[in-house]
């Protein structure tokens, strides 16, 4: 993702830019580096410990696991905002402009659609975790404080989303 490249599906459009973005995409970049940078650090860390004196960390799992969660809706974000979402190109690039509209409209409702859900039932599960007091397994943390993430992040997709969707329908992606 260093370069911008040209989209086969669409020659006029720039992939990798997010132009009509009013909050920078070096946002996501950086926290998704940082999840990253934590998780290979906390997984060196363990497999030296582990190594060095056959005891692991009892937090890894649980951190790596989050930060996995935590650095894919993040990459999600990232992926609408630049126009990088996974698509059928082969089959775009045969249709005729108002068609790969009608069908990139179609693609921003249906994930509209998804983060929606995945807000609103992962707002569930963490006002249910926080109300029956459910803990982790492992550290004994209480499990919403990593699953709060999940509607957070959910909406921040959205939002991408609905930027992507208002620039194609205005013509600017």
């Amino acid at each position: 993702m260093s370069e911008p490249h040209t989209d086969n599906a669409d020659p006029g459009s720039m992939r990798g830019v997010a132009e009509h973005a009013r909050v920078p995409v070096s946002i996501e970049r950086s926290l998704g580096a940082i999840a990253m940078g934590l998780i290979c650090l906390i997984s060196f860390a363990n497999v030296v410990v582990r190594y060095t004196t056959d005891v692991s960390f009892a937090f890894t799992e649980e951190f790596s696991v989050f930060l996995m969660v935590f650095m894919t809706f993040v990459g999600a974000a990232l992926a609408f905002a630049t126009n990088e979402n996974i698509r059928i190109t082969f089959l775009l690039g045969k249709l005729p402009p108002r068609g790969r509209l009608a069908c990139e409209i179609a693609v921003a409702l249906a994930s509209l659609l998804m983060f929606v859900l995945i807000a609103w039932y992962s707002s569930e599960l963490t006002w249910d975790e926080y109300r029956f007091g459910e803990t982790s397994p492992g550290l004994g943390y209480p499990t919403w404080i990593y699953t709060i993430w999940l509607p957070i992040l959910s909406v921040v997709v959205l939002l991408r989303i609905l930027g992507r969707l208002v620039a194609t329908v205005r013509g600017r992606a």
